[in-house]
């Protein structure tokens, strides 16, 4: 993700107030949320992560969790998916991936997304099944993530990885490190 503001720190956009629905739940880390300092662990199925922050969260897998697919990209989005968070009854989303993530661990997801891929795939055509009312919005955002998958996603963990070396996301024109 190539910011404007090189020294954006998505975490530091949370009101004291926001910063409370979120917790350290790295030990329950979906493989589906994309590398980020946000993330969820087993949340509800509820469905109601989409409706605060439907550019930002997915519902998928065996029992249609909640999963941060994107990472926020400006102050707006951090409120909307702590909004999210807010609404989870498990208490399961979590904002201090920074101090987990790790280069390594950022491209080992990356080459095991087949895995994700699959896993959305197949919760994706359970849905198709009965495309209607909620079910077409959680289709939507799984669409938009596989689409994500092909098409962004590489450049904006590229830039995390910066981030994650540096300190900073990276400025237009440097270099960014490979996957």
């Amino acid at each position: 993700m190539e910011s404007a503001d090189a020294a954006w720190d998505p975490v530091s956009a949370l009101s004291e107030t926001d910063r409370g629905a979120f917790y350290d739940r790295w030990t329950d880390l979906s493989p589906l949320n994309v590398p980020g300092p946000f993330y969820t662990g087993m949340t509800d199925n509820c469905w109601t992560g989409r409706l605060s922050a439907p550019h930002n969260v997915i519902y998928a897998g065996d029992y249609f969790a909640e999963h941060v697919f994107r990472q926020p990209r400006d102050a707006d989005e951090v409120a909307r998916l702590a909004q999210a968070a807010e609404a989870d009854p498990f208490a399961n989303y979590g904002c201090d991936g920074d101090d987990h993530w790790t280069p390594a661990a950022v491209r080992a997801w990356w080459h095991g997304r087949q895995h994700v891929v699959d896993a959305v795939s197949a919760t994706l055509e359970v849905l198709d099944i009965d495309p209607g009312g909620e079910s077409l919005d959680a289709a939507e955002g799984l669409r938009e993530f596989l689409g994500y998958l092909a098409d962004g996603l590489e450049a904006d963990l590229r830039a995390y990885i910066f981030r994650l070396e540096v300190g900073r996301y990276p400025h237009r024109g440097e270099q960014l490190p490979e996957l």
